[in-house]
């Protein structure tokens, strides 16, 4: 496992490194790993120069967070209804709904499209967060996580006279945080690297997340691989912060609801 957790890290050293080289280093053999005279002006090019850098990551940033907190609210709703509450036909509106994870993201697509147009979400950033909101696979996850509580906490807390909001808030959502920290993870790994909606929903530059930004980016810069590896660092950041913060979490959420239930 350490090997081949070396041979994964071999890309990510590289862009890293690079990310401090001039243009002419770049590729020399053997590989600098670590530059002989780290240069920082890439990044100074990436943030500071013409290029719209910063809106695209304040844009992807705004839809992330948007997104992961909607998610989790819906999901964590939903999956205490399936796992707790009794209600007519339950069980099969829960399979229903899951059944439409076999659905392609691709299919859906068009008629979205045609039905944010003629609302008049196209080229707004609420056409890529709103579908991002309600998640099948974030329901799922939280309903095996609840479906581990026992009844009897709830039954006690009704005895003391609490209700289903408030056992759903007090009690429940407090247990768990494990599987609130997976789906976070999840969710925002996710959207924070989403490129295909961003690319079909969204038409204005000053609209555009970081993936599309990028892409862009590349065509703008051409083959200055220095400035692209700055970049890329850049927009790796964040990701590496959220799970290096939240991994024990993480584990632990995978470990007690996605295989149990």
């Amino acid at each position: 496992m350490l090997v081949l957790g070396v041979v994964v890290l071999i890309p990510f050293i590289w862009m890293i490194s690079s990310s401090f080289k001039i243009q002419a280093d770049l590729f020399k053999y053997p590989i600098d790993w670590i530059p002989k005279n780290p240069i920082f002006s890439n990044y100074e090019e990436v943030w500071g120069g013409k290029y719209k850098f910063a809106l695209f990551y304040w844009n992807s940033a705004k839809i992330t967070f948007i997104t992961v907190v909607g998610s989790i609210i819906t999901s964590s709703l939903a999956g205490f209804a399936f796992a707790k509450l009794n209600f007519k036909g339950r069980d099969f509106i829960f399979l229903m709904y899951l059944a439409t994870m076999i659905i392609p993201a691709q299919v859906l697509l068009v008629p979205r499209f045609i039905l944010f147009d003629r609302v008049g979400l196209v080229n707004t950033h609420l056409a890529v967060i709103l579908p991002g909101i309600f998640t099948v696979f974030g329901t799922f996850l939280m309903r095996q996580f609840f479906s581990t509580i026992p009844n009897e906490l709830l039954e006690a807390a009704k005895v003391d006279g609490a209700g289903f909001w408030r056992v759903y808030w007090q009690i429940c959502l407090p247990l768990t945080k494990p599987a609130i920290v997976t789906l976070l993870i999840l969710t925002f790994t996710w959207h924070w690297n989403e490129y295909e909606n961003p690319l079909i929903f969204l038409r204005s530059s000053d609209l555009f997340t970081l993936p599309i930004g990028l892409s862009s980016f590349v065509d703008e810069y051409g083959a200055n691989y220095s400035l692209i590896m700055a970049a890329s660092v850049s927009a790796l950041l964040p990701l590496i912060i959220v799970v290096a913060i939240f991994q024990r979490f993480f584990v632990e959420g995978i470990a007690s609801s996605g295989l149990k239930g």
